[in-house]
């Protein structure tokens, strides 16, 4: 059913994405319900799947931290179904990472699926999203 191999289940080397430059983390339902949206990437990115349902954020952000630090990668993505309660997690969880592992020259693209079509998000507007006063404001001054 899934062929997309799971991040927390993987080598912080593996080959699946040794050779790779990139790393594209998605949504695991995103394999089954948008498949179509993955031939964007898979040529250019090592694609690895990732439920926070199933998983703990804390447990696949550690994963994410040893492989980093074991590889050198000029950008880590991440791709979910936007609005998922779950799923919004990923990209705030790499932006953590990413602050943990004083990551600065690892370039960052978020990228999500709103009524089937991808759209980039910012870095900044992930960052924001994780302060809830700040939506606030911008939402009540909007």
């Amino acid at each position: 059913m899934y062929r997309i191999p799971r991040l927390i289940d993987i080598n912080a080397k593996s080959r699946i994405f040794r050779d790779k430059k990139k790393l594209l983390i998605i949504g695991r339902c995103v394999e089954l319900e948008h498949p179509e949206t993955l031939e964007k990437f898979k040529n250019e990115y090592a694609l690895l799947s990732v439920c926070l349902e199933a998983e703990h954020v804390n447990m696949v952000g550690f994963k994410l931290a040893g492989i980093l630090a074991r590889g050198k990668y000029d950008e880590v993505s991440v791709l979910t179904v936007d609005g998922s309660l779950h799923c919004t997690q990923l990209h705030w969880m790499v932006e953590e990472v990413i602050k943990i592992l004083r990551g600065n020259s690892i370039k960052r693209r978020h990228f999500v699926i709103y009524h089937g079509k991808l759209y980039e998000v910012s870095v900044k507007a992930v960052k924001t999203s994780r302060y809830l006063y700040k939506v606030h404001k911008l939402v009540m001054e909007g």
